[in-house]
């Protein structure tokens, strides 16, 4: 390894360092959207709960002086309503006409419990209106629930009268497969009671724990948005102090967790005219809940978000007050169809990175996993190794390229021991005679180094996808039981600083082979003395940067580490050193007769003229001084 091969990977080193420091502080069926023309009814189930209020009671009488009509609505029977498909469980009360409690069915809390993304012990919703008299909630009325079973969906109306021939209705579609739920609001019969403010849809969850890693999930957890002026956006993740911000024209919003999100989505005609966001640290357990930071593995609330959407009342009057609600997994190709059918943009609940990182993840790992995920197997440790072996295969060039450029510098080691020990501590001299040689043999000194630096965005795509791909969620592999989570190999009787309180065995495992790797590559290394062994504080740096990071990414890098060891004995077959410096001495041979040096590359020719430059200026100051 030379000089420049040094700086190579100082900059590669500094570089990943700072963004995995960086990111670590900051990832079924198609859902479908149904036209209202399109649903034929077949069936109608449930009898109607007809809300009553009594007009001779104090309380009755204290309703009708406060909200007038709406008095009668605001007392009734509580039912639950079902709606199931293949993928959603979803529980609606005729109190308030909304949507109670939702259970996504194919997935489960870290502890196998069953995963609800809306529960009211968490969840706080309210939609209100303001009137002549004061603002009325709607989630406050009661309503009568007439379920539906469609030939392509499950249906509830959810429908209340406030009198003279006022209704509002509550209209929830949920197709047979999917995560996304048709939710219409619809206020008919109303005029100059309705105040011309839009309705104020209140939407607060405290996010609960549902993932083994406590820390992981609470920095994951935030609020993300769309506006048809600047698109995606979202509030700050990792911080420890509360984030808010206020947006307009918003064409949906998410509360996102580590791996799912529940979404509110203006569809058609509709919009939200505003949108007041909020995230909050919270703790505790019970009535225990504190709005601060800490974490702690006993912990139930992990931190707290907030959405208050400002819609339209004419939206609601004119029937346009049509929207959808996602309850489902942060799964990239799930949030694309969603994205392409009702929500522009809303895949990016998935990060999958900066931009040319996510680009490399959207267009290359992501198809290669589901095409292994969908036709090979359904072994992710086996699906992972064939994602190494495919994307070596596609990077061998490089590799190759990198291999070939050590070995002629590892050729030219007697002639560049000669050069420094002809100038001695005259580093200027030293780097003006080295550029000359690399000239004379045909060898370019950036060769070695960029093959590298080229591989880097592969490396950090897979930074960014495994620790946001839900595929691998609660998926085992030998001693880990998740590998979207840190795989405890040994848990410690006290937390070593930056590293923690477990050792990662996949980690350590990546760490030791990353240092073999790296003994292997300074065989052919140029360098000698101290600087000869400053390849192997990469590896250390990431036996602590990775210990908390997911188990799938630390056994993506062991099995890259042990493809890539297993290609330097194979290329090394391939090259004959012996050859490669004859061929150098030949092109020195015939350089070095007056006239007959090759023409300089650009890179070439602008550091020559660098180190004229500096040498210049270093007997400009000898001169001076003297």
């Amino acid at each position: 390894m030379d000089r420049n091969q040094i700086i190579g990977y100082s900059l590669l080193i500094g570089l990943m360092v700072a963004y995995f420091s960086y990111m670590s502080t900051v990832e079924p069926s198609n859902p479908i959207a149904l036209p209202k023309d399109s649903i034929q009814l077949v069936k109608s189930t449930s009898p109607s709960v007809t809300p009553t209020v009594s007009s001779d009671s104090a309380a009755g009488a204290q309703l009708t002086r406060e909200y007038g009509d709406f008095a009668q609505a605001m007392v009734g029977e509580d039912k639950v309503i079902e709606l199931q498909n293949e993928n959603l469980s979803v529980s609606l009360s005729t109190q308030g006409g909304k949507v109670q409690r939702v259970r996504l069915k194919n997935y489960f809390t870290w502890d196998k419990k069953d995963l609800y993304l809306v529960d009211p012990s968490t969840t706080s919703t309210s939609f209100t209106i303001s009137t002549s008299k004061k603002e009325v909630d709607l989630y406050r009325l009661f309503y009568a629930a007439d379920k539906k079973i469609l030939d392509s969906a499950e249906q509830v109306i959810f429908t209340t009268s406030v009198g003279q021939g006022k209704t509002i209705q509550h209209i929830y579609t949920l197709p047979k497969k999917g995560y996304v739920i048709q939710y219409d609001v619809k206020l008919e019969g109303f005029g100059a009671e309705l105040m011309n403010l839009p309705a104020t849809l209140t939407w607060k969850e405290k996010v609960s724990r549902i993932e083994y890693d406590v820390e992981q999930a609470r920095m994951k957890a935030t609020v993300n948005y769309y506006t048809a002026a600047d698109g995606f956006d979202y509030l700050s993740e990792a911080s420890k102090e509360e984030e808010k911000g206020t947006l307009s024209n918003v064409n949906w919003f998410s509360l996102k967790q580590k791996f799912f999100n529940a979404g509110f989505i203006a569809r058609q005609q509709a919009h939200i005219q505003t949108l007041d966001v909020r995230s909050y640290p919270m703790y505790g357990t019970g009535d225990a809940i504190q709005n601060a930071y800490r974490v702690d593995s006993t912990h139930e609330v992990i931190k707290g978000l907030e959405a208050q959407a400002k819609l339209p009342i004419e939206d609601l009057i004119k029937g346009n007050g049509t929207y959808s609600l996602y309850y489902g997994p942060n799964h990239f190709q799930i949030c694309k169809e969603v994205g392409a059918n009702l929500a522009t943009g809303y895949e990016k609940n998935v990060y999958l990175g900066w931009p040319i990182v996510s680009w490399i993840n959207r267009y290359l790992v992501i198809p290669v996993f589901n095409f292994l995920e969908g036709s090979f197997t359904n072994n992710y440790g086996l699906i992972i190794v064939l994602l190494v072996l495919l994307l070596k295969a596609i990077l061998f060039p490089l590799s190759f390229k990198s291999y070939v450029s050590m070995a002629k510098m590892k050729a030219l080691k007697p002639e560049l021991d000669e050069i420094k020990a002809k100038n001695g501590e005259d580093q200027q001299a030293v780097q003006m005679e080295q550029m000359q040689l690399y000239q004379q043999v045909g060898i370019n000194p950036l060769s070695g180094c960029l093959p590298m630096l080229m591989q880097m965005p592969i490396l950090l795509a897979m930074f960014n996808f495994f620790p946001n791909s839900i595929e691998l969620r609660q998926e085992d592999l030998w001693w880990a039981n998740d590998l979207s989570s840190y795989d405890e190999f040994i848990k410690l009787p006290f937390a070593i600083p930056f590293y923690g309180a477990h050792v990662s065995m996949f980690t350590l495992l990546m760490t030791v082979s990353t240092l073999v790797y790296t003994y292997f590559n300074n065989q052919m290394s140029t360098v000698t003395g101290p600087m000869r062994y400053f390849s192997y504080i990469m590896p250390i740096i990431f036996l602590f940067v990775l210990n908390s990071f997911p188990a799938g990414l630390s056994f993506y890098y062991f099995a890259s580490n042990i493809v890539t060891i297993g290609q330097q004995f194979i290329i090394r077959n391939f090259v004959d050193e012996a050859a490669l410096r004859a061929k150098l001495m030949d092109n020195k041979s015939k350089n070095s007769t007056p006239g007959a040096a090759p023409k300089k590359n650009r890179f070439m020719a602008r550091m020559e003229e660098s180190m004229k430059a500096q040498e210049t200026q270093r007997q400009l100051n000898k001169s001076k001084k003297k």
